[in-house]
Formats: C-alpha cells, sequence, structure tokens
C-alpha cells in the first residue's frame, strides 16, 4: 500500500492536497465571475428601470423625451453608450457575452423612446386639433369694416379729378419761410395776414404755412411754362376757431401757367370739378373778390345741390353756396420767379378739403371732423 498523508489546506480533511488547492482557485474564479456578471445585471436592469421611470416621470413632451433619450443613448455621453466603452477592460472570452447583453439593452431602449415619440406626435397633434377646433355651430364674429376719413376720401376724389385733367403733384410744406410764404406771392409786409394773431410764427423768419399757395412759387422757380400742377393736399394754419373754421385745416391749391391762360379756362375746369363732386347738375359762377396773388380775382359758388338753387337753410335761401377762391395769377407773382409775364398768364384756385366735406356730407360742424366721432364718420363712406 502506498503512502498517503493529507496537508490542511482549505479543505483539512481532503487527502488530495493538490486536488484541494486547485479546485478551491476555480471555486473562488467562478465566484469572483458569478459576482461580476450579478452587478452587470443589476447595472442593466436598473438601467432599464431609471428609463421607464424617466419615461413615466418626465416625458411629458418631445423636447422632453429627447432630452431623456439622449441621457441614455447618446454616444458619448449616454449611460449605455459608456457601457460599450467598458469593453476594452472586459476579458476577452467575457467579451461576447457583454456585448451581446448591453447590445439587446440599447435595441429595448431604442424601441421604447420610439414608442415614446410616437405617442409624444399624437399627444401634440391631439393638443393642437383641440386648440384650433372651431364649432361651427357657434355665431359668427362680427368684424367690422372701416371706411376712410371724409377729408381723405374729399382728398382722394380730387386728386382723382385733377390727375384726370393731366395736372401733374407738387408736393407742399406745413412750415415755411416769410419769403414764399407772403412775399413771393404779392403779399406786401403791412398786409393784415401777417399779424401776429392770423399767423402762427415759429420766428421771425419761418411760420406755419397758412396756404398752400407757396407750391406755386417753389414749382415756378424750378420749372419753365408750360406748367399745370395741384399742390398735394396739406395741412396749412391760421388763428381761427368757430364752427365752420379750424386753426389747422386741409387745403388743395391748383396752378396752370401757359400762353392766353384766361377766365373762361378756369371756369370750364371748375364747372367738371363740382360736376364729378355734388352731381351732374350742379353749376358755378364767380363772383369779384380780391386776393394779392390773382388779378382778377374771383369767389367761385356753386348752386345749392340740396335745394337745385331753389333755396333752403344749406343756401341761406339764396340757391348759392360760396365754395373756393381762384383767379388769373398776378404778373408780379411769376415775375418774381422768373417767367415772363408779358408772354405767359396764368390761373390759380385754392380749395378747403373740410369745407367741401362738409358741404357734401351735410356736417355742421368743421370740429366734427376731428374727434374721432364713430357716430359721425360710419355714416359718410363714398368708396
Amino acid at each position: 500500500m502506498g503512502l498517503f498523508f493529507s496537508v490542511k489546506y482549505g479543505n483539512e480533511n481532503s487527502i488530495f492536497p493538490g486536488r484541494a488547492a486547485g479546485s478551491q482557485r476555480r471555486q473562488g474564479i467562478c465566484g469572483i465571475l458569478m459576482q461580476e456578471d450579478m452587478e452587470m445585471s443589476d447595472r442593466l436592469a436598473n438601467i432599464r428601470q431609471e428609463i421607464l421611470d424617466g419615461i413615466k416621470e418626465r416625458a411629458n413632451s418631445r423636447a422632453e423625451a429627447f432630452e431623456l433619450r439622449k441621457q441614455f443613448l447618446d454616444s458619448k455621453t449616454g449611460k449605455i453608450g459608456q457601457l460599450m466603452k467598458e469593453m476594452k477592460s472586459i476579458a476577452p472570452e467575457e467579451r461576447a457575452g457583454f456585448g451581446k447583453s448591453v447590445n439587446e439593452l440599447k435595441e429595448w431602449a431604442q424601441q421604447r423612446f420610439m414608442e415614446l415619440d410616437e405617442k409624444m406626435k399624437e399627444r401634440e397633434l391631439q393638443r393642437r386639433y383641440e386648440s384650433e377646433r372651431i364649432d361651427v355651430t357657434m355665431p359668427a364674429r362680427n368684424v367690422e369694416t372701416g371706411n376712410l376719413h371724409p377729408v381723405t376720401q374729399i382728398r382722394n376724389q380730387l386728386m382723382d379729378i385733377f390727375v384726370g385733367m393731366g395736372f401733374e403733384v407738387a408736393q407742399t410744406r406745413e412750415i415755411e419761410n416769410d419769403y414764399y410764404n407772403f412775399e413771393a406771392l404779392n403779399i406786401p409786409k403791412d398786409h393784415p395776414a401777417r399779424d401776429m394773431q392770423d399767423t402762427f410764427y415759429l420766428s421771425p423768419e419761418f411760420l406755419l404755412a397758412t396756404q398752400t399757395s407757396a407750391a406755386q412759387i417753389h414749382t415756378m422757380e424750378k420749372k419753365k411754362p408750360p406748367i399745370k400742377i395741384v399742390a398735394a393736399p396739406g395741412k396749412v394754419f391760421r388763428s381761427d376757431d368757430d364752427a365752420t373754421h379750424s386753426p389747422m385745416f386741409h387745403q388743395m391749391e391748383g396752378l396752370v401757367v401757359d400762353r392766353k391762360i384766361t377766365l373762361c379756362d378756369l371756369k370750364g375746369m371748375l364747372e367738371l370739378f363740382v360736376k364729378k363732386i355734388f352731381g351732374e347738375d350742379t353749376t358755378t359762377r364767380l363772383r369779384p373778390s380780391y386776393f394779392p396773388f390773382t388779378e382778377p380775382s374771383v369767389e367761385v359758388d356753386v348752386s345749392c345741390f340740396s335745394c337745385g338753387g331753389k333755396g333752403c337753410k344749406l343756401c341761406k335761401g339764396t340757391g348759392w353756396i360760396e365754395l373756393l377762391g381762384a383767379g388769373i395769377v398776378n404778373k408780379k407773382v411769376p415775375e418774381n420767379c422768373g417767367i415772363d409775364s408779358e408772354q405767359y398768364s396764368g390761373l390759380a384756385f385754392g380749395i378747403g378739403l373740410d369745407r367741401t366735406a362738409m358741404l357734401k356730407y351735410g356736417i355742421n360742424n368743421v370740429k366734427l371732423l376731428f374727434e374721432s366721432d364713430l357716430r359721425v364718420l360710419r355714416q359718410i363712406d363714398d368708396n
């Protein structure tokens, strides 16, 4: 019989000491591997649970779902992406199983987030449907259509009439100097219009324009005859305030300069104008008057379009209504601009837009045009 002996190495009863030591080493290694497998399984399970909890608690919109997906699936910073980077520290014989587990988790996560994105799309679409839903049984909203101010309506009508006659449009200014507003128009320094109580002076030289006539001078200085312009309707200012006058009002000026211009040309042109504004049955008459910049000067009356000339409250029983001032341009005015008054003559007229609007639409107080009272403005619409 051979000699047997035992060595106390892990198992004191073992009679094969070499086998006992190897067995214990293998058992230790297997234990370590099993423990690592369990730890990895726990990590994967925890990540799964984090994804499920995040979807349930934090993913309330597509933007939040995107941020949650990035937290786990981003190739650089995502938790699953970080697991793939640990591959190099895994024993070669364990890498296949490790990689398989991580890939399965990744595919599962991608599927969950794809389903979540579809769910978010449906939810956002439903919210949009709810916000944009229209109840076709409800009454329609009452949307009022506005209309242009009476003065603007008259302005547009005048521009259409005179541009249709071949007039060009010249620009006006609200601030003028004394020369263009008075002196060049043959208004001497002692004329009452220059008094402080009639004109708003900004300085000894500059003032608020009292008329659009200054546009005539600006035009004749730059252009030689033939000239046919209307000064674009603009604001003018005078120290005057009552039921039919306002410190600020709107005026349009007309000027024609050519050879052999007479009052007949003026009357014929104004006849056409009043017929288009007040009706085909309207006619005009010229009454002698005085303006420093015209000679002869006339007041232009129109036959009353309310009573047909028979006499009424509007025309004060006369059958006629005063409308505008006009005349043949005073020779001194074109001469101030370097135009030969022996060869050329001209006609000029000035129309108050506010007065024309009051007459046409039956407004008895000029202040109604500036109070923005919709009860008044809604009644006037020629468009």
